[in-house]
């Protein structure tokens, strides 16, 4: 069937994006579901800083590659081997899938999948194969597994999570990817304790959420670093308890004073070396610090070393919120549906996928959380 997709030509593109334009529009040729996959009318999908670290270079890809990881919609075919889902459900891509088969998956660390990985940085579906072509049969490569920022897309059965029909899916495209990354940082991988203080530094649209769920986690009080006074006052109406701005002079000094040595627990998603670096530097004699921003990958931190094993810190990473998609996506939901976890007030603009490049500036230049497509 013929689509409509905004694909990546080359990587390293040059701001300002809405001149640039490095996303071009094109009508592409996409193929029929193959075994154990799905083809999904795409409805919402979210511009996230992983697409946008494609873009600039951060995250070098094969290209071209049609964008596009977070995202919510409509089943409208299965291929041979899919019984647990029909058209018309509704479902959320997850941008990792689990092959159920390898050892992380087996321990219950699906976002580690050996044979995603490999396959998500070949720029091809779980299979190994590519969907997408050009008329002319050029393979066109697959962003992660999804290729959102098209009409339609063919998934792997494992790479989709089946939600309520009932929740709105410019809502549910956000659970695809910044509120498991974010929510799931605090809950999973910082195992945030009731009572303990948490600082989040970077506040995009997976920062807020890492605040969102260090509330829900219980946490007693709640630091929020960014550059950008207006995303401290986001985080402060989210409920985050302190807010500093990262630019101030002793602002490691200010925080220290203000936790008694430091926080339990630092949570940086910036995607900076300098980020991590102050994330370190604000964890207290005892305490976690998480990283779930993406640097480059030739950026690299500088820590004392000595302070890991004599304060007996623990530093640690955490990919797609060390979560378990088909468990968590279901728990988030809940919890945002009691209101509890209020993702909806991360939801910046809405666009149409001709606006796509404008939306890729703004999100650059730090005007906006979360931006969501909608297809008609």
């Amino acid at each position: 069937m013929k689509i409509r997709a905004a694909v990546l030509q080359a990587i390293g593109a040059e701001r300002p994006f809405n001149e640039t334009r490095p996303l071009v529009i094109e009508e592409l040729e996409l193929d029929p579901p193959g075994d154990n996959e799905v083809l999904v009318e795409i409805k919402a999908a979210g511009l996230c800083h992983s697409d946008l670290s494609v873009i600039d270079g951060n995250r070098p890809r094969p290209v071209p590659m049609a964008l596009g990881h977070e995202a919510a919609g409509i089943v409208k075919e299965v291929g041979n081997g899919v019984r647990d889902l029909k058209p018309g459900d509704h479902v959320v891509a997850v941008f990792v899938p689990s092959c159920g088969h390898c050892e992380p998956c087996a321990e219950g660390r699906p976002a580690l999948c050996e044979p995603a990985a490999k396959t998500n940085n070949a720029g091809t579906l779980v299979c190994g194969e590519h969907r997408l072509h050009r008329a002319d049969g050029t393979a066109v490569n697959h962003h992660l597994g999804v290729s959102a920022f098209a009409d339609h897309a063919v998934v792997a059965r494992d790479s989709l999570v089946k939600v309520d029909p009932e929740l709105p899916l410019h809502h549910a495209a956000l659970f695809g990817c910044a509120v498991l990354t974010g929510v799931g940082a605090s809950i999973n991988s910082a195992d945030i304790r009731p009572g303990q203080t948490v600082a989040v530094i970077g506040l995009g649209g997976v920062g807020l959420n890492s605040v969102l769920g260090a509330l829900v986690a219980g946490a007693g009080e709640v630091i929020a670093v960014d550059l950008d006074d207006d995303k401290l006052a986001l985080a402060k109406e989210l409920g985050a308890t302190h807010t500093f701005n990262s630019a101030e002079d002793d602002c490691v000094d200010k925080i220290k004073a203000l936790t008694n040595g430091g926080v339990h627990c630092a949570i940086e998603m910036a995607g900076s070396e300098k980020a991590l670096e102050f994330a370190y530097q604000i964890t207290r004699r005892g305490g976690t610090t998480v990283t779930g921003g993406l640097a480059h990958p030739e950026k690299k931190v500088a820590i004392q070393q000595v302070s890991i094993v004599a304060e007996e810190r623990t530093l640690k990473g955490s990919y797609v919120g060390s979560c378990v998609p088909v468990r968590d996506v279901a728990r988030y939901v809940s919890l945002f549906r009691q209101g509890k976890l209020p993702v909806d007030k991360l939801l910046t603009d809405t666009l149409t996928l001709d606006q796509i490049n404008e939306g890729f500036e703004k999100l650059a230049a730090g005007k906006a959380v979360r931006q969501v497509i909608l297809f008609d």
